[in-house]
């Protein structure tokens, strides 16, 4: 059984390897001057992140990995953008575990409840629900983002010139949805196998 300290160094230490690798994938993908391949990437890890390693680490990397990213110059190129990113991220990561946490639980009551022959269709069910949190966590995150940033942000908070303006209007529009899409989908995916490649380090 796992102790406190334990328990704190692996999350210190997972946070510390998930937010190390979207940085350095935001750094890696910069040079492509692509916002789908980096979007797609950032939100496939943050997906991981609260998947295969808990709530703890994936609440963590969502909110420290925009200041890290600023820092070593991949991230927003505004300070004042980093909170409204922290927070799409959060929602981001947080739908993810609420879907999972509601799904898990319903598929064990059912489980519980139900004879073997109902186990198939409640197992078809359980996955069903599991990868509409793809979508599901997308929409939460693009209307966050667009919400604080289109409309907040972008009027009221930054200086900045009419082409400036229209520049991170559609940055933060419909791309925001389409990459947390893609990333999330993808995520969805490999995180089973991820998952079950870490569980014997979990203690």
């Amino acid at each position: 059984m796992q102790t406190h300290i334990q328990r704190s160094v692996f999350w210190i230490t997972r946070t510390a390897v998930m937010v190390a690798l979207l940085i350095t994938t935001q750094f890696l993908t910069a040079s492509l001057g692509n916002q789908y391949v980096t979007g797609s990437a950032v939100n496939l890890l943050l997906a991981v992140s609260i998947l295969t390693c808990g709530p703890a680490v994936g609440i963590s990397v969502a909110v420290i990995s925009p200041i890290g990213a600023f820092l070593v110059g991949v991230g927003p190129a505004f300070p004042p953008l980093i909170p409204f990113i922290s927070v799409g991220n959060l929602t981001f990561v947080i739908t993810w575990f609420v879907i999972s946490l509601l799904n898990k639980s319903k598929s064990d009551s059912k489980n519980t409840t139900h004879s073997n022959s109902t186990t198939h269709s409640h197992s078809a069910l359980h996955k069903f629900i599991y990868y509409l949190s793809a979508p599901v966590a997308a929409v939460v995150k693009f209307l966050t983002l667009y919400a604080g940033v289109v409309l907040i942000a972008v009027p009221y908070i930054l200086e900045l010139n009419e082409k400036q303006s229209a520049m991170f209007s559609l940055m933060f529009s419909y791309p925001q949805l389409l990459t947390a899409l893609i990333g999330g989908s993808i995520a969805a995916v490999v995180s089973p196998t991820l998952k079950k490649a870490i569980a014997p380090r979990n203690g």
